[in-house]
Formats: C-alpha cells, structure tokens, sequence
C-alpha cells in the first residue's frame, strides 16, 4: 500500500506542476519568469517521491514551453538535481538553496544562449524568480 501513496503523490505533484506552469503560461517560460510551480521544489524536503514527481511535471510542462529540447532535455534534468539536492539536504537549512542555485546556474545558461541576454543578468532574473 505504501507505494501506491508514493506512485499517487509523485503523480499529483507532476500534474500540479503542469497545471500551475501551462494556467500560468505567460509568466512560466522565458529568460523573465516566475514560474509558480517552483515552489513545488522544496517538497523533496518531506517526501522522496517529490523527487520524480517534480522531474514528470517539469519534462512535461517544458513540451509546452516553446524553448524546445534544450529545455525539455536540460531543464528537466536541472529539476531532477535540484530536487535530488533538496532531499539531501533536507534536514538542514541549505535544503532551501539547491533549486535557486541549480536554476540560477544551469538554466541561465542555456537561456542566456537562446535568449542573447548577459550570462550574470539572466542568473540574477532566474535565481530572483525562484
């Protein structure tokens, strides 16, 4: 029984994730964003199923986010680090840092890219946003 509650809780947290990226489309994508269902990322902090939950629903949410299979490839696998990271660390206070710090880094560095944007200026948009 106890796996059906973890297999179902990694499902729902995808689907949020999804919903609150694809309702809040305008704002979820781009090197300017605030994507609301980042706040989902801290949930590694109490269940270990956040972990695949959050990479589903950020692989899934990113088909639909028009940067394409940078996106999709990478930015989901940023996700899946910085939840892995969360867990880690997630009886200590840095268990709140790893999706700023992964998104921040790695994302603003293809976003930089596709975006033309200064490197440090896209970290500081991205990492705000988290």
């Amino acid at each position: 029984m106890k796996y059906k509650v973890s297999l179902a809780r990694a499902a729902l947290i995808a689907a949020v994730y999804v919903v609150l990226c694809l309702a809040l489309q305008p704002i979820s994508y781009g090197v300017i964003q605030l994507r609301v269902a980042e706040a989902l990322t801290l949930l590694p902090i109490l269940y270990v199923e956040a972990i695949p939950g959050l990479f589903v629903g950020a692989f899934i949410a990113n088909i639909f986010g028009g940067l394409g299979l940078v996106d999709i490839v990478c930015g989901s696998l940023i996700t899946l680090m910085a939840a892995y990271a969360t867990f880690l660390l997630r009886d200590s206070r840095l268990a709140y840092l790893p999706p700023v710090v992964f998104n921040g880094l790695f994302v603003s560095a293809y976003l930089h890219l596709l975006f033309g944007w200064p490197y440090w200026l896209t970290v500081l948009s991205i990492s705000a946003s988290e």
